[in-house]
């Protein structure tokens, strides 16, 4: 993007080319607030997606519901997993760029929490260096949902693209501690698998995030539809 481009991509991020962008965020907390009361009772989450089949425990665990008033922009809801309960493949579509390394294509295949296999497309040798960083480097600190409509590709800066609505994102490493998470770890890298093109997430055996925007789970959980 040039520079003009660039400008007008953030400000959509912040809803700042909303008529009323107090009023959007206020809109968006709601709506990530009814999405924390939905997770609060779950426990089995599986991601599918394209060369993904994931699933992990968040049983007991607290969601956090991201809404502009830590980081700006914002809009994700996320907790830490259950430490040893990660399993299956997950492949990361949105590249990522961690001190100005770029990396893509990761696969990992996750046995008992633990990372037991990684792949990159490029970027593998970082990739691996960062996995041996200390044990907990190995295992997920944190699982988050972007919901932010107003960020709508990928630029390498991860505090922007994990927000992207309809992406999915993990991070290796240490956890937040207000999630009731444990994980302890000298990094904490969020890797980003976008769903907006026939992935899903479902909770307990139910579909929660269909390809989208949030506010399609929104319409369906109005309608009865959904629990």
């Amino acid at each position: 993007m040039s520079e003009d481009q660039y400008a007008a991509f953030v400000t959509r991020a912040l809803f700042l080319d909303r008529p009323d962008p107090i009023g959007a965020w206020r809109e968006l907390s709601a709506e990530q607030a009814e999405l924390v009361e939905r997770l609060r009772a779950a426990n089995q989450i599986r991601i599918e997606a394209e060369g993904t089949d994931l699933s992990l425990s968040v049983a007991g665990r607290t969601w956090i519901n991201s809404d502009g008033r830590r980081n700006m922009p914002s809009g994700e809801v996320f907790t830490g997993p259950r430490e040893h309960t990660a399993n299956g493949a997950v492949r990361f579509t949105v590249p990522t760029g961690p001190r100005g390394v770029t990396v893509t294509g990761v696969e990992l295949e996750f046995r008992d929490g633990e990372v037991v296999d990684a792949r990159a497309e490029r970027g593998e040798d970082y990739l691996h260096a960062v996995l041996e960083t200390d044990p907990g480097a190995r295992f997920v600190g944190e699982i988050g949902i972007g919901t932010n409509p107003g960020i709508d590709r990928p630029t390498g800066h991860i505090l922007l693209d994990e927000k992207i609505a309809g992406t999915v994102h993990l991070a290796l490493g240490r956890s937040y501690p207000e999630t009731g998470a444990t994980n302890k770890s000298a990094i904490h890298w969020d890797l980003i698998c976008d769903l907006r093109d026939g992935g899903r997430i479902s909770v307990d055996g139910e579909t929660v995030i269909e390809p989208g925007q949030l506010g399609q789970w929104r319409r369906r959980q109005k309608r009865g539809e959904l629990l």
